[in-house]
Order: structure tokens, then sequence, then C-alpha cells
């Protein structure tokens, strides 16, 4: 099943509202990015609390660009979000393998995402100290991740392939640089899930850009 998910970059609480207006009816999911200025080093939207307040028919996910996500994984899951996503690279395997049993114990979704230079064979050691299977793996598909509009890289296409040969049954989401000129390419290669920002949110029409995306890959 081929998905199209939004991906937010907002300051506040009013932006999400305003970004997922736009969407609305045209999605079933949007992923809100979470950045703290210090794993990455734009600061954005980050009160999970805040979400309760926003009536949507969207499913949200929290892409948590955070360092520590120990530290701020209870405020999320006790949040309006159905699935947190976490950064390898944020904490330590140990911790990260508990983190993500404790929001599957709460009843969320959980995936894992790896920055573009991050080797898809971390996460054989990961899941083998994992009580259970990430539902989504995210891949970063920029060099330097907390930007819209940042070029796409191709090297990811070669992980794409590899992760898919390894963990057939994982679904594999493409995050970062996501085009309709690369959706295509980006389908073939074995991900079937494609976050993209800036291409619909700097679109003249996002729910028209959402349907340009569903038409170039089907």
């Amino acid at each position: 099943m081929i998905e199209i998910v939004p991906a937010i970059i907002a300051r506040d609480s009013e932006e999400v509202k305003q970004k997922l207006a736009l969407i609305e009816g045209a999605v079933e999911w949007a992923q809100i990015d979470v950045m703290d200025g210090v794993f990455t080093p734009p600061v954005t939207f980050n009160d999970p609390a805040a979400l309760r307040d926003i009536t949507t028919t969207v499913r949200l996910e929290a892409h948590l660009m955070v360092a520590h996500p120990e530290n701020v994984i209870d405020a999320w899951i006790n949040s309006p979000v159905a699935r947190i996503l976490l950064h390898y690279e944020s904490t330590t395997p140990e911790k990260l393998a508990e983190l993500a049993a404790k929001v599957s114990a709460a009843g969320k979704e959980v995936g894992i995402a790896l920055k573009l230079e991050t080797p898809i064979s971390v996460l054989d050691p990961l899941f083998q100290i994992s009580s259970f299977t990430f539902q989504v793996v995210q891949l970063m598909g920029i060099a330097e991740i907390g930007y819209h509009g940042h070029p796409f890289d191709e090297r990811v296409l070669d992980k794409i392939h590899a992760l898919h040969e390894h963990y057939p049954n994982v679904i594999i989401a493409v995050d970062g640089g996501v085009s309709l000129e690369n959706a295509g390419t980006i389908l073939e290669a074995g991900a079937p899930c494609l976050v993209v920002g800036s291409a619909i949110f700097k679109s003249d029409n996002a729910k028209e850009t959402i349907k340009k995306f569903q038409s170039a890959v089907l």
C-alpha cells in the first residue's frame, strides 16, 4: 500500500493547526517534525499537550529529532499522536529498546529513523534486544536533517534496497527531498511510504499536490 505522509515543520500549535487544515481529508497520516535545537539545529513546535486542542481526522505521528528522547517521551505518549518515531542516533540502543517498548505498551505504534550516514546494520542488534517489531523504519533522504527543501540524496536508494531485502516485513518510509520527480524511483526501490514536506506545503494547493503524488506513484 502506497502512502503519502505530509511532514509538518511548525513554530507553534497554531501553525500545526493551519497546515493540518490544508491537508484535511486528503491523507490518513501527517508527521509532526519535533526539533530541540540540539540533535538538529532548528527549534520547532514541541508542546504535545497542545495537540489536544486541535480537531482533525488526520492521524498524527511525531518524528522526534531530539537528543535524549527519554526526557520527553512521557509527554508524547500522553498526547493524541498515534505513532512515535525515535531517531537511532538520539540515545543508546538499549535506551531506544526501552522507549520503544514503553510506547508500544501505551498502545501506540513506534518506528525508528536513521540518518543518511547511519548504516542499516545498526538495526540488527537493536531489533534483537527489542521485545517486539518496529512498525516503521524511516530512512532520511537528505544529508542534513531538520530542514524542508534540501536536495534528495540518491545514496538512500541503496539503503532502501538493502533494508527491504533484509527486513521484508518492515514498512519503509523515506523522509527528505521527496518530490514528484523522484517519488516513483523511491517506490520502485521498496519504500511504500513517502514523507513529503516542502513539495506539499510550498505548493499553491496542498491537496492537489497530494493527488499528483498519489497519481505519480500508482
